[in-house]
């Protein structure tokens, strides 16, 4: 005969499943494309060992991510419960206890780098690195006012350069200028987008209040100088006869264009999600996709 106490057993085993894995935030793993920039900027992605090798780096640093999420909830979870959206979140709302986040968290944790290791030293040193500054941010310097920003930045940087050491291509230093300044660029807009949100909570955040919306402006205007200029002179050492390395050039005006247009959104209270916006918005789309279809020939159909 059926025992009828096992359907709510297995409802609840699936509801821990489900809690685990929004506590994994796979909305957040799009950030693991940053492994796939420097292969592909080196012109070497279509190979299909190199695919391979950029895939696994990107499940290794998806792995790192989740650990990071579990740790950074269970520390935060307190201040979460105040907080209008944050209080949905698994251990906030005891979906997951704290003890099984933190196993969920090591287990991602060990599982991150023992993939990295496969890649080689430097990728498993990349990703170490990673882990340590991310763990360092969640358990403390996400509340001092700029080392969190950098923080922040610097976890997309350690991201672009794991992607050239796990396939073995170089990593230019304009690549890593790029993806610096960019990266300051979107989590500045993102913390002055928060900032004037009616929905951000201060003490779910308190580092906001440390931070003037003149002074978050200021950032994203050096981000944004520095961003266009390191692409620009990346970009224009393309300019020859050749007319397919022409394109590399040119697309340097959908690229101002986007970083233009997200600058105007944030100064209009929006950008708090970057991703998001990119979708939202049909400018910011277009020039999106014009960028990718003019670096994409330019670097592959020579």
């Amino acid at each position: 005969m059926t025992d009828l106490r096992n359907p709510p057993a297995v409802a609840k085993r699936i509801s821990q499943r489900q809690s685990l894995l929004r506590l994994s935030r796979p909305q957040q793993w799009h950030k693991a494309m940053m492994l796939f920039a420097a292969p592909a900027a080196a012109g070497v992605i279509t190979h299909p060992m190199v695919l391979l090798r950029a895939t696994i780096a990107a499940v290794a640093f998806i792995l790192l991510s989740i650990a990071i999420y579990a740790f950074n909830d269970v520390r935060d979870a307190p201040d979460d419960r105040r907080h209008p959206k944050k209080q949905y979140r698994p251990v906030a709302a005891g979906s997951v206890t704290p003890v099984v986040a933190v196993i969920w968290g090591c287990g991602a944790a060990v599982a991150g780098l023992t993939t990295a290791a496969y890649l080689g030293v430097p990728t498993f040193l990349l990703g170490l690195g990673y882990l340590v500054a991310q763990l360092s941010y969640v358990y403390g310097l996400k509340h001092v006012a700029v080392v969190d920003v950098v923080l922040v930045a610097l976890g997309f940087v350690l991201r672009a350069a794991a992607g050239g050491t796990a396939v073995g291509v170089p990593v230019s230093n304009w690549f890593l200028l790029v993806s610096l300044f960019g990266a300051l660029f979107l989590v500045a807009g993102k913390r002055r987008a928060e900032r004037a949100s009616t929905v951000s909570d201060a003490r779910s955040r308190p580092v906001l209040a440390a931070y003037t919306a003149a002074w978050l402006d200021q950032l994203m205007t050096i981000a944004l100088i520095g961003t266009s200029l390191s692409y620009g002179l990346w970009a224009f050492q393309y300019v020859s006869d050749d007319v397919v390395h022409q394109l590399l050039t040119l697309s340097f005006v959908p690229f101002l264009t986007a970083l233009l247009r997200y600058g105007l959104l944030v100064s209009t209270g929006r950008g708090e999600l970057p991703e998001h916006e990119l979708f939202r918005d049909r400018v910011l789309l277009v020039a999106g996709l014009t960028w990718a279809a003019l670096v994409g020939a330019g670097l592959y159909l020579t």
